[in-house]
């Protein structure tokens, strides 16, 4: 199944992967200088940097990440990021964002 890919702030775009109820997997492409904006969620994320440079902020510390890095998010743990050089991240969710559908 193929979905769109959305607009989800200024110089980022969404695009569910593959889902089913239990978890999902999500494209996230940003523009440098993009921001993801600071919140929080009930699921458990996992967080993959296929390609570019990122400022995390989790739990009010940073984490500096390039390509092959990774965290995991626990649930309602507010985060966001900020893109330093255009890249893609690779998010996995459990379970599934129903939000995003």
């Amino acid at each position: 199944m193929s979905y769109p890919e959305v607009t989800t702030d200024p110089g980022v775009t969404r695009q569910v992967l593959a889902e089913n109820a239990d978890m999902m997997v999500v494209a996230f492409r940003f523009d440098a200088g993009a921001k993801g904006a600071l919140h929080n969620h009930p699921h458990v994320q996992s967080t993959y940097v296929k390609t570019g440079r990122f400022t995390f902020v989790m739990d009010d510390r940073e984490y500096e990440l390039g390509p092959g890095d990774s965290l995991v998010i626990p649930s309602n743990v507010r985060h966001g990021c900020t893109c330093h050089e255009a890249g893609t991240l690779i998010d996995t969710f459990t379970p599934r964002r129903d939000d995003f559908l």
